[in-house]
């Protein structure tokens, strides 16, 4: 089988970021730089595009070409790449150059060699496989992306004859006014018949500058009368980052098209502008996400919910029919038919299960909440396990932090239990089945099943074994709760009641 390889740049300095971390490690919508760039090229072969070549051509992973940083990078990518060093930085050219003893080492040797620059993060992958498409079917000696914009950009001119042939790429500071007129740029993505490429470049004089210019192979192709063949794309594929108002740009084109991509496949925004989602983020059909927004890292969100207004979700899962109103969320794990807010707060660990209402102020931290258990305002619960259909009432804390040990300790507590309001648990502790609290109490021991404690310290005041409700009102309570959860909840406005 045919083979072909990809060559990404980026061994330049990045100087104009004014940063210690490599350029092409700065943050856009979530990942770093560089891996826009390598998830561009590993979805080539998916295209359409290269459809026609996929079950003829294969290849293997990317080569980059690394110069200043570039332990930065390894450490950030590692096996994902290969890598080749360019130690003194003489140009495109030369940079190309330094990668010949890596590519020609692949086995079986590709034919075609794909070159894009690791700075241009919104290049896309069925543009990629356009450009190596066209190569292959104009069995071209050489390929390359252009692209129409204003004659006042700074990118190289595409020179054609009059018969629309490519005669050269000029770099702006060697063009004449007549041709800074010229429309068509060079967009910086390549592709070169191997052999031709090593040969050619090897043989490349210095310019004017005393680098050796990869734009140059275009006129030295042109005089051999060999085949060179253009892809068009937008302007945009090829913006190139190099300071932080370009990669300020560049966030802003990138955000434009996640949101669209998940508009398309069935999620209302009703403010993209306001509104950030990261590039790894999943969402649902019918899903809702309202102004002031903002999901990142590798979060998914269910089905038929509603996030925000103003709600932050980070590295987070949630189920379907969720809703989810100012609050922020990271590291959390929420499953279906969960309500959440205004102003909670799950932290890493936080588990919420289905039919969960959390509300105003709460905090959960490293804890597992039953199904339709209750965690009401200005509660805390950190380190703790809480059964199904628990009542945890306002102004309850988990005191999980011993100052003497310095060391956490958890908190559980059973099924159908009530903790009532200003309640504090001194952890270690366990509070059984159907227990129950009274207010302000401040549990220090066990609590035994079916056992109401109240006081400071809490005491035990009565069994509760043989009382089937707590008073009477409290299964009727629950029974109108679940009558409510039958209603598809997603389209509304309307904020659950909060409770006690």
């Amino acid at each position: 089988m045919k083979t072909y390889a990809t060559v990404v740049l980026a061994a330049g300095k990045g100087t104009r970021m004014r940063s210690t971390l490599s350029k092409l490690l700065h943050p856009l919508a979530g990942q770093p730089l560089l891996a826009h760039v390598l998830k561009s090229v590993a979805e080539i072969p998916s295209t359409t595009a290269f459809a026609p070549y996929r079950e003829q051509i294969s290849t293997q992973r990317p080569i980059v070409v690394l110069g200043h940083e570039s332990e930065q990078i390894l450490s950030a990518f590692g096996d994902r790449c290969q890598y080749a060093m360019q130690h003194e930085q003489l140009g495109t050219g030369h940079a190309v150059l330094a990668a010949q003893t890596v590519v020609d080492a692949l086995d079986p040797l590709p034919e075609t060699v794909l070159v894009c620059y690791g700075d241009t993060p919104l290049v896309r992958s069925e543009m990629l496989g356009r450009v190596l498409a066209e190569h292959l079917q104009q069995r071209a000696t050489v390929t390359f992306l252009t692209a129409d914009a204003e004659p006042t950009t700074d990118y190289g001119r595409v020179v054609r004859d009059g018969q629309g042939r490519v005669r050269e790429i000029v770099e702006v500071k060697r063009a004449t006014s007549e041709q800074l007129q010229i429309r068509e740029v060079n967009s910086g993505v390549y592709c070169f018949e191997r052999s031709w490429l090593w040969s050619t470049l090897q043989a490349l004089p210095r310019n004017a500058a005393g680098e050796y210019y990869l734009t140059d192979l275009i006129a030295i192709a042109c005089t051999q009368e060999l085949t060179i063949a253009t892809v068009k794309g937008s302007l945009d594929e090829s913006l190139g980052v190099n300071n932080r108002v370009q990669l300020a740009d560049a966030e802003q084109i990138l955000r434009r098209r996640i949101l669209e991509r998940h508009m398309y496949a069935g999620v209302t925004i009703i403010d993209p502008a306001t509104t950030y989602i990261d590039e790894e983020v999943q969402i649902g059909t019918d899903t809702v996400i309202l102004p002031g927004t903002m999901l990142s890292g590798k979060t998914t969100i269910g089905s038929w919910c509603r996030i925000g207004p103003g709600t932050t979700i980070e590295q987070s899962t949630l189920g379907d029919r969720c809703i989810i109103k100012n609050s922020a969320l990271e590291g959390a794990l929420l499953e279906d038919d969960v309500r959440m807010g205004p102003f909670s707060h799950c932290r890493p660990g936080a588990h919420l299960a289905r039919g969960v209402r959390m509300g105003n102020f709460g905090e959960v931290k490293n804890s597992y909440v039953g199904e339709d258990a209750d965690v009401h305002h200005f509660s805390y619960l950190g380190d703790a396990t809480v059964g199904a259909r628990t009542n945890i009432a306002a102004g309850t804390i988990t005191s999980n932090y011993d100052g003497v040990t310095k060391q956490k300790y958890r908190t559980t507590i059973g099924a159908d239990a009530f903790i009532g309001c200003d309640t504090i648990l001194v952890a270690p502790v366990t509070v059984g089945d159907k227990a129950m609290t009274g207010a302000g109490a401040v549990v220090t021991k066990d609590v035994s099943a079916s056992t109401l404690v109240v006081g400071v310290p809490a005491r035990f005041q009565r069994s509760l074994a043989s009382a089937e409700t707590v008073d009477g009102a409290e299964e009727a309570a629950r029974e109108k709760s679940a009558e409510q959860k039958s209603v598809q909840p997603v389209i509304t406005d309307s904020v659950p009641d909060e409770g006690q």
